[in-house]
């Protein structure tokens, strides 16, 4: 699971970085999508399957989907998701 604080209603649909979020570091996201009708959700996986480079099919929100603060769930092999998180991450903060 990837812990994600989504901001709906944004200029544009970016990963922004990493941010504190009660203690735990957390993705940080925004979309352009209105919290409404599940859109913000589904513009957040589509986000984030695109950043990955990954199949817009594995990635889901399964959990909180009425809060900003979102569990993200990825299909794939963990370590390969989480180096690949990694990289790019690095290129953010570059």
């Amino acid at each position: 699971m990837l812990p994600v604080r989504l901001t709906p209603k944004a200029a544009r649909d970016e990963v922004v970085g990493v941010e504190d979020f009660g203690g735990e570091a957390v993705l940080k996201a925004r979309v352009r999508a209105l919290p409404e009708d599940g859109r913000a959700n589904a513009a957040l996986e589509k986000l984030i399957a695109k950043w990955l480079g990954v199949p817009a099919t594995s990635v889901k929100v399964a959990h909180g989907g009425k809060a900003r603060l979102k569990q993200v769930a990825i299909a794939g092999d963990p370590t390969a998701l989480t180096r690949l998180i990694s990289e790019r991450l690095a290129k953010l903060s570059a």
